[in-house]
């Protein structure tokens, strides 16, 4: 996943190489201008490094909503600091069968042959973004196109595991995930339509983690998708 790592660290010094370009501007700005918003997000989750023999099914999905807050780093307030506040669902829908026992949990691939429904983990985050935010936005000027890169906190606040079948269904809360997770965003578009992605920078999993043959599970949530911004 390093070759991952490195084109998302050039994403997120783009806006600087940008604002380098940009020149001294002799205009009047409006000194009171923010870009106060609320944000909603809708995304595909991905699990990166899954151990051999678990793949994906189904439509993993993340739900994200918050708000941030503007903090205009020039007198042109096309660049700013970003800090925010936010909620978050996960979902992760795989064939990694979480079985809990007195011992703790237990994790193995399912079975072709069972008459799965759905087995997912999910789970719901209090989130912290943290972005550079350039933009060619002014007071009066509301479609512009952005770039915010920067890093996002995230706090697990529960999680679970879920397998339904034809014949059962079982669900229990998950200890084993992260409580803290943090990763790099790339927010890219024009007016109220923009890209989203954030690639996680530590394992989904608290370490030790292993399936029943002992291989570490060691995934990393990568999610692709549509952020809004509402002013």
């Amino acid at each position: 996943m390093k070759s991952l790592f490195f084109p998302f660290s050039l994403l997120f010094f783009l806006p600087c190489i940008v604002l380098a370009q940009t020149g001294q501007d002799s205009t009047r700005y409006d000194s009171e201008y923010l870009e106060d918003q609320f944000y909603v997000g809708l995304t595909y989750n991905l699990l990166l490094n899954k151990p051999e023999g678990i793949t994906q099914r189904n439509l993993s999905y993340g739900l994200q909503g918050g708000f941030i807050k503007d903090i205009p780093l020039n007198a042109r307030r096309n660049v700013a600091l970003g800090i925010g506040i936010g909620y978050a669902v996960n979902s992760y829908y795989t064939n990694l069968g979480a079985t809990e026992t007195p011992n703790g949990i237990t994790y193995a691939a399912l079975a072709d042959d069972i008459d799965l429904k759905r087995n997912k983990v999910e789970t719901h985050l209090i989130e912290m973004p943290i972005a550079f935010r350039w933009r060619t936005s002014t007071a009066r000027v509301y479609k512009f196109w952005r770039i915010y890169t920067g890093v996002k906190l995230g706090y697990v606040l529960g999680s679970r595991s879920k397998l339904v079948t034809e014949s059962q269904k079982n669900s229990f809360t998950n200890s084993d995930v992260r409580d803290f997770q943090y990763g790099l965003t790339f927010n890219f578009g024009y007016n109220t339509f923009n890209i989203h992605a954030y690639y996680a920078l530590n394992d989904f999993f608290n370490d030790n983690t292993s399936l029943d043959n002992g291989n570490s599970i060691l995934a990393k949530p990568l999610r692709i998708g549509f952020i809004f911004y509402i002013l």
